[in-house]
């Protein structure tokens, strides 16, 4: 989707659609009144009617008017001004794409983003009206053809703004909300390719493609061999049930200088987790070919970054394997050792992507990194806990968490920030091994990060468990991208920082 700031007059605007905001009470917005007075008041009479009464987001198109050069003028709903938030703020864009859509209007100006919000500057309702506009044009097609009557998405979204002296700062946010979008579809792209395509070796190529793309990317691949003379017995357990072979996927952002520390990013690229010998059950198992979100956020985060031209050094590191029942495949009572010299006595294989994580994890500490984020769709009790709006935050540093939590604000792909106490680590203990791979029912998402906690001491590290938040299931099933725009804001923060 394509998208750029104007500032021309209203009534000059030549589109095919101008989106205009509408409160209750039947007030008009300020472009509204604009629109209003040149259509010799046909939006007043309208809107006395009460055709638009009702909710937030409920939308009503209008053709024809005179003294202006749209084609067409969509009135949007906005409710009460004081009531509008960041929540009633994303009902109204949806309720005007959604009419956009239902039109099978390609291109459109909205008028939107000079609406006040509570908590959003325009910098926060550019960028979040852009992005929200690529994410609903967004169309799997990789496997499947569009059907011959659908129509084409919205492929053009401008914003009006009427102060020039806000230009500058809108077009920024337009530009940045452009890399995150294309982020975005990459990571929902290879999310919703099928585990038969979409392999550890598939998405190592991937990582080559998008390396090629930039003279500041750099892609380094570790195979099955480099991995076992490191010693990543704990990864190599997991991808030994499988006829794939493991990638440890390595990509290097060199924005930043030589000597400066760099920000790593880590993603569990699980393909396709059957849960191997701990199989699990059929219903809904296609849906495990999302177990590789965490990776595909990462690949898309880079690409999000070298659109951004950022100046930072990041590493973006995927673990990618299988995991099916096999001969050869880790039984539970096994005992691994990880690149860490721990062992680790494996008491369910389906939790396998804290194995892959920790060596990667260990294997991280060579960068000397300023900090780690990893995020993985590591457990079901995150989704039991938070459900599927934040995602689970988990950190070993205050200030780290406290720079995530804000940026899933901005961002609006908020976190939540959950306990990591030794209390838990008990859970953990094993009469075989250093640790067990699972703690037990309860916290079961908080023993996981436990588990990954103990690969970690060595840099200020955070988790996201993404469980929750990667993909949608039933009708709307399908990738979110999610945390591409948590992590871009985070990143784009973090180079705005002196430390």
């Amino acid at each position: 989707m394509q998208s750029k700031i104007t500032r021309s007059a209203l009534t000059e605007l030549d589109t095919p659609c101008l989106i205009l905001g509408v409160f209750s009470d039947r007030q008009l917005s300020e472009p509204a009144k604009t629109v209003d007075a040149a259509a010799g008041g046909a939006l007043t009479k309208v809107v006395e009617q009460g055709d638009l009464d009702g909710k937030a987001g409920n939308a009503l198109m209008l053709y024809g008017l005179s003294g202006l050069k749209a084609q067409r003028v969509l009135l949007v709903q906005c409710g009460k001004p004081e009531e509008l938030d960041r929540s009633a703020y994303d009902k109204v864009l949806k309720g005007a794409l959604a009419r956009l859509d239902a039109a099978r209007l390609g291109s459109a100006v909205s008028t939107l983003c000079v609406l006040e919000p509570q908590g959003m500057d325009l910098e926060q309702r550019v960028r979040y009206s852009v992005l929200t506009a690529a994410q609903s044009a967004y169309r799997y097609t990789e496997t499947k053809k569009p059907a011959a009557e659908a129509a084409e998405p919205l492929a053009v979204l401008d914003c009006w703004i009427g102060d020039d002296h806000e230009a500058e700062t809108a077009e920024r946010a337009c530009a940045q909300a452009l890399a995150i979008a294309a982020g975005v579809a990459l990571a929902r792209d290879l999310s919703n390719l099928p585990g038969n395509i979409c392999t550890p070796t598939y998405l190592a190529d991937q990582a080559n493609r998008l390396a090629e793309t930039s003279a500041k990317l750099e892609a380094e691949i570790l195979d099955e061999a480099a991995m076992a003379e490191l010693g990543m017995g704990a990864l190599l357990s997991v991808s030994r049930g499988s006829r794939e072979p493991a990638k440890l996927i390595l990509m290097h952002y060199r924005g930043g200088e030589d000597s400066d520390q760099p920000i790593v990013l880590v993603g569990k690229g699980l393909t396709f987790d059957a849960g191997g010998i701990s199989i699990k059950p059929s219903e809904a198992m296609d849906e495990m070919k999302y177990d590789m979100c965490g990776g595909a956020s990462v690949i898309g985060t880079l690409r999000a970054l070298a659109e951004l031209d950022l100046p930072l050094n990041v590493i973006g590191v995927v673990p990618a394997s299988e995991n099916l029942p096999d001969g050869a495949a880790n039984k539970p009572g096994d005992i691994v050792t990880s690149l860490s010299g721990q062992t680790i006595e494996i008491l369910n294989t389906d939790a396998e992507g804290r194995l892959i994580l920790c060596d990667a994890l260990t294997y991280v500490e060579r960068f000397e990194p300023a900090a780690v984020v990893d995020m993985a769709t590591l457990t079901g009790a995150c989704i039991v806990g938070l459900g599927r709006h934040p995602s689970g935050l988990f950190a070993n540093d205050d200030r780290l968490a406290e720079a995530l939590t804000k940026a899933g604000e901005v961002s609006a792909d908020r976190v939540w920030r959950m306990p990591l106490w030794d209390d838990y680590q008990q859970q953990l203990d094993s009469n075989f091994a250093d640790m067990a791979n699972i703690g037990g029912r309860d916290g079961g998402a908080i023993t996981a990060a436990c588990f990954l906690s103990r690969y970690t001491k060595a840099y200020s590290w955070a988790h996201l468990d993404i469980a929750g938040t990667a993909w949608l299931t039933g009708k709307e099933k399908g990738a979110t991208g999610r945390p591409v725009p948590l992590l871009s804001q985070f990143l784009i923060e973090r180079a705005g920082t002196s430390d």
